[in-house]
């Protein structure tokens, strides 16, 4: 499924961020993530983002050619035409990525691998749906006799909604609600071939989603993103309930009971540790690894997550924490920054298309903004020293954990960087030869 996590850093085929660098033994599906141009109905989603950053820094940067070509052909000042050339090359990417997010987005962005071989470049959306449950179901039939790890990334709850026609006009939730139903349908063949194999009770199945509903996600007034409930904000909030609520569904039939329902906090950063320990392993020890094994919570022998504090980034930037009170069991949350609702009031960034992390579209808190969740999950009515007598005591036990948290991490560069976000055509994967790349491995083979 989507991996979303990367592919090259210095060549087009050195794949240091690719799936089988990274502990999996093999690979089908998107490498990068699911925009709307890869359907090409729907207005442009990268270009809405991105295109206005890009042709801002080309102006800038051609001006700038200018100014240093006129300097030193008129002898205004001495500059070195290596400079002149690097930052003409600098601006030249800068125009490429601009204008390649008009029509190349698809041939580039939108494309499937098996291991590290394009399969698929663009995309046939119709087709996905079918590919990934084939890939899926035959992994696990060919894998059946061994301990295996499937994870499955499926694209769908994620606009541009790919739904085939099948599905289509049959939820009365509109495309979310026909995407939701055949999600739903792909996770039941999954399940179905695990029970048919006689691997029901010996599987441990965790099924979860990333974030919560993307709130402006629309078109004309049809909501495109999901929905939240009685949870604040969404996609993209580093702190916000709505944004960090998500489902999570666990099925071991061979050992744990049905129908249980467990109401302490926990985060997918728990499933790496509850991976391990399935498989007999032990976890890195000369690391701080945030997340914890499930399966004490899940088997009963616990009645608490052993998450005291659970930290809440937008990017690098901490927006807000979770104490888990265990003597009382209440759940405080504290927020240090909130995204700027736009309009205000909305409870979303419709403005922007996504609530930043930082700048002017964040307002800071000193006091924290403080909710009792155990109370008040919507997160509706903020705390004060004046309405809440542990006011004084919560914000401070939140403010050490802070500090012991940050001794435990360690600097890494920036991947969000603009250098990071720029086109570069060296690092372009491509199944044939650039920039004519498309292909598509039935036609391939044929």
């Amino acid at each position: 499924g989507k991996w979303h996590m990367g592919v090259n850093c210095k060549t087009h085929r050195d794949h240091c961020h690719h799936p089988l660098n990274h502990g999996f033994d093999y690979f089908y599906g998107m490498p990068f993530t699911l925009v709307n141009e890869c359907q090409g109905t729907d207005d442009p989603e990268l270009a809405k983002s991105l295109q206005d950053t890009y042709w801002f820094y080309t102006q800038m940067i051609i001006l700038a050619v200018f100014t240093l070509v006129t300097g030193k052909l008129a002898n205004l000042f001495p500059v070195k035409w290596k400079i002149i050339i690097c930052l003409a090359i600098c601006g030249l990417l800068h125009f490429i990525s601009w204008f390649s997010s008009y029509g190349f987005t698809k041939y580039w962005n939108c494309i499937l691998m098996r291991n590290h071989d394009i399969t698929e470049q663009p995309m046939n959306l119709q087709e996905t749906t079918s590919n990934m449950l084939k890939e899926a179901i035959t992994f696990i039939e060919r894998t059946k006799h061994r301990p295996f790890l499937l994870f499955v990334s499926l694209l769908h709850v994620h606009t541009p909604l790919i739904t085939t026609e099948k599905f289509q006009g049959r939820s009365r939730h509109g495309l979310y609600g026909d995407n939701v139903e055949e999600m739903d349908w792909m996770v039941g063949k999954l399940l179905d071939v695990i029970d048919k194999e006689d691997l029901k009770n010996t599987t441990f199945i965790y099924f979860a989603s990333d974030h919560g509903g993307f709130l402006e996600a629309h078109r004309g007034n049809s909501q495109l993103g999901g929905w939240n409930g009685i949870y604040k904000g969404g996609k993209g909030m580093g702190g916000w309930e709505g944004g960090i609520r998500v489902p999570g569904i666990v099925r071991w039939p061979g050992v744990l009971p049905a129908g249980t329902v467990i109401d302490e906090p926990t985060s997918l950063m728990d499933i790496y540790p509850t991976v391990v320990q399935l498989a007999g392993g032990a976890v890195p020890q000369d690391r701080v690894v945030d997340g914890h094994t499930l399966l004490p919570l899940l088997r009963g022998t616990e009645q608490h997550s052993r998450h005291e504090f659970l930290f809440h980034y937008c990017g690098v930037f901490l927006h807000a924490v979770r104490w888990h009170q265990k003597d009382s069991g209440t759940v405080w949350k504290a927020h240090y920054a909130t995204p700027v609702f736009q309009p205000e009031g909305s409870g979303a960034c419709f403005r922007r298309g996504i609530c930043p992390c930082f700048g002017d579209g964040v307002t800071h808190h000193d006091p924290p903004l403080l909710f009792n969740l155990s109370r008040d999950p919507s997160e509706a009515n903020p705390l004060s020293a004046d309405t809440e007598p542990l006011f004084d005591t919560v914000t401070r036990r939140i403010r050490a954990a802070v500090e012991e948290h940050r001794k435990t991490l360690t600097p890494v560069p920036q991947q969000l960087s603009p250098y990071n976000n720029i086109w570069k055509p060296w690092l372009q994967p491509c199944c044939g030869t650039f920039p004519f790349c498309w292909c598509h491995e039935e036609n391939n083979k044929e």
